[in-house]
């Protein structure tokens, strides 16, 4: 009964590597098409993966970065809604 334990572990393992060399492949693939597409992310909010074909991964924005935009923009406002009383 052990040999076939080791059996199925083998097994199990070969196919851990096949699937993960198939989900590279069309990681790969989805990669592509996003790119001839021009989209840059994914628009669900996912965490960006790092793209095997030399693509650079999406930026991510500081929290600062963010309140300094925010704060600027909120100043436009502000300045826009004085002018046109």
């Amino acid at each position: 009964m052990p040999k076939s334990i080791i059996t199925d572990h083998e097994i199990l393992e070969a196919a851990l590597v096949g699937l993960q060399q198939s989900l590279t492949s069309v990681d790969a693939k989805i990669a592509d098409i996003r790119r001839q597409l021009g989209v840059r992310g994914s628009s669900n909010g996912a965490a960006v993966v790092t793209a095997t074909n030399g693509a650079s991964p999406k930026r991510q924005m500081s929290a600062a970065a963010r309140k300094r935009i925010a704060a600027a923009q909120k100043k436009r406002w502000a300045d826009y809604r004085k002018s046109h009383k």
